[in-house]
């Protein structure tokens, strides 16, 4: 191999570098669990695997390794996602490292023009549309509640549907199930002022009430 052609694949790698930098400070900037460095490996990891895949001979090889990065990413991005409560949290950190390694396959193709239109248009999504999205959250009416009672809690139904309808609060348990001793139920909630703090202080103050999630 002579120096051209390491000199062309370093650049690669150093474009793979600055594309992983470049999405890896916004996760940063908002301590995500893949941050700065992290998508720095992913793509110049994914990068030098598709150098390597093109070297090692023949399309069919090539297509081997491409999918098996994929399939390795998906480990990696399985990773980050994570339950709270009733809540899912990490599914953008995980299709951002999804994202990253294809950038980081595109350089290792040598497409440059592809991976800098789709770089553009997820620092697009991540920074420009974040206002866009909390504006769309003023408006997002429902939320879900997930509430432990002490043991059985047997008139707390009662008394958190009279409270919901005392407030002109929409309403809809969606599940009841026995935990040990406990009573736990899920409501659907919405609120047309979107006020949940009438709700919440009412789940703090109610001594039936064990803990509760939204």
């Amino acid at each position: 191999m002579n120096i051209a052609i390491y000199l062309e694949e370093a650049a690669q790698v150093s474009v793979a570098f600055v594309i992983g930098a470049i999405l890896g400070i916004e996760r940063e900037f908002r301590s995500k669990p893949a941050g700065f460095r992290t998508m720095i490996l992913i793509c110049v990891g994914s990068c030098l695997y598709t150098i390597l895949s093109q070297e090692l001979g023949g399309i069919a090889s090539s297509d081997r390794i491409a999918s098996n990065i994929v399939t390795g990413i998906g480990f990696i991005g399985a990773g980050v996602i994570f339950k709270e409560g009733i809540s899912v949290n990490g599914l953008t950190t995980a299709a951002l490292i999804w994202v990253t390694a294809a950038l980081g396959m595109a350089i290792g193709y040598k497409n440059y023009p592809l991976a800098i239109v789709v770089t553009a248009v997820v620092v697009v999504a991540l920074f420009v549309l974040e206002p866009v999205q909390r504006f769309i959250n003023r408006f997002h009416r429902v939320k879900d509640y997930k509430i432990r009672t002490v043991e059985i809690g047997n008139d707390f139904k009662l008394d958190l549907e009279t409270f919901f309808s005392s407030k002109d609060l929409t309403f809809r348990c969606m599940k009841i199930l026995k935990d040990n001793f406990d009573a736990v139920y899920t409501y659907r909630i919405s609120s047309p002022d979107r006020n949940y703090d009438l709700v919440n202080h009412f789940l703090l103050e109610h001594p039936g009430v064990k803990s509760f999630d939204v």
